[in-house]
């Protein structure tokens, strides 16, 4: 199904095709689909109902530009410290065909273009408990706005590159000390589109009945694709 700005992706469609999307056409997501893509994040379900996230949204205003080059300087900063770390241009990744390789080009266009990203929406969570709890109250949210975001034919990311800008980005933006950002979501117009999301299989997911037990009933869709990337999967899983 091609994207379109009406609402025509089904729920379980929208949930196996919702990519990371980390390139963006150059035009801004006009205020209608933005308040629907918000009005969604905020659907979603968080400790005794309290509500207790904030979105902050970052478009082209003063603070905002001020805001995404200071994002912008730290997100080029992770990736190149991922980059040297992950060995990217190493091992597969010589080959410019590799899965390695097409993701570091993606992210070097993703970092090189930051400030250009139509839509920031910076995800803040009261701090209430410990971080795990409070993460609860506001994930839920996130995947919700990028979801809605799918629906409507754009596409975002969940980073936290952000956190060592945090204090900065506090200061400019008036962000009171008892709200934790919790992540930073670009959105915009994909350049390419979503598709079919790469996973593990099913089995090595989930178990029944006990830890590393398989489950006979978790059985992937026809035609599903796997990812190659990621840890091997564990060796002692209990005896089928």
């Amino acid at each position: 199904m091609s994207d379109t700005s009406d609402d025509e992706v089904g729920l379980l469609h929208g949930l196996a095709t919702t990519r990371s999307i980390r390139r963006y056409r150059e035009e801004p997501i006009p205020d209608d689909d933005l308040a629907t893509i918000l009005f969604s994040a905020t659907r979603a379900p968080t400790g005794s109902n309290r509500q207790n996230f904030r979105f902050l949204v970052l478009r082209d205003g003063p603070r905002a530009v001020e805001a995404k080059a200071m994002l912008g300087r730290t997100f080029r900063a992770g990736w190149e410290e991922k980059q040297r770390t992950d060995g990217y241009d190493r091992g597969s990744g010589d080959d410019e065909d590799s899965p390695k390789a097409r993701m570091a080009r993606t992210m070097q266009h993703f970092v090189d273009n930051f400030e250009r990203t139509p839509v920031v929406v910076l995800a803040c969570v009261r701090r209430r408990h410990q971080r795990l709890i409070d993460g609860a109250s506001i994930y839920p949210a996130c995947q919700n706005l990028l979801l809605a975001a799918r629906a409507l034919g754009y596409g975002g990311v969940l980073t936290g590159w952000h956190a060592t800008v945090d204090a900065e980005l506090r200061a400019l933006l008036d962000i009171p000390d008892d709200y934790e950002i919790a992540a930073t979501i670009p959105l915009g117009r994909p350049v390419g589109g979503h598709g079919p999301v790469r996973r593990r299989p099913l089995g090595e997911l989930v178990f029944d009945d006990g830890w590393g037990r398989s489950a006979a009933w978790a059985v992937d869709p026809e035609g599903t694709r796997f990812t190659q990337a990621g840890p091997p999967p564990p060796s002692d899983r209990a005896a089928r």
